[in-house]
């Protein structure tokens, strides 16, 4: 029984830590897809095609 519950602990706290990483990445990506979006759109009138 005691193996299994190691096993549950160690799973456990590695969901934990692989969802932090995500929700930083996650958030990261985020703000720089608003960043890139508000550059362009600040400088749209000077695209010429």
């Amino acid at each position: 029984m005691e193996k299994a519950y190691l096993t549950m602990k160690y799973s456990g706290a590695g969901n934990i830590a692989v969802g932090i990483i995500v929700l930083v990445v996650g958030i990261t990506v985020g703000i720089l897809s608003i960043v890139s979006g508000a550059k362009l759109l600040k400088h749209k009138r000077e695209i010429t095609f």
